[in-house]
């Protein structure tokens, strides 16, 4: 059976918004040129002596907004990962690896799955 525990609501909350902030700083990622500073794309063969061949078009660099971005959610997850890392709920806490592991997976209330009868 699952051990269950009544986490802090804003030891929940906390993480959910860590779970919010990594997912828009990944599509962020995603959608930033592949270099910081603007850089020339290149193209590398299998037959240049490597062992798959690359491809990476011309980078433009990113804007300093796009830049300011990726900082402020940096910060942002840095100061969610901290305060979840020193919540007081894990000094009460008899199994804290267990717990931390389902703080994880923890769903916001109206996002819970629902059981249809």
């Amino acid at each position: 059976m699952a051990e269950t525990f009544d986490f802090p609501r804003d030891l929940v909350d906390a993480q959910l918004e860590l779970r919010s902030v990594r997912s828009e700083l990944s599509a962020l990622y995603k959608r930033l040129p592949w270099s910081v500073e603007p850089l020339p794309g290149w193209t590398h063969t299998k037959d240049g002596g490597r062992y798959f061949g690359t491809k990476r078009p011309d980078s433009p660099g990113w804007t300093d907004e796009e830049k300011q971005q990726v900082n402020d959610l940096r910060a942002r997850q840095l100061e969610l990962v901290t305060s979840i890392y020193v919540h007081d709920f894990w000094a009460s806490c008899t199994d804290p690896v267990t717990a931390r592991s389902a703080l994880k997976h923890v769903t916001a209330p109206d996002t819970a799955p629902t059981r249809d009868g």
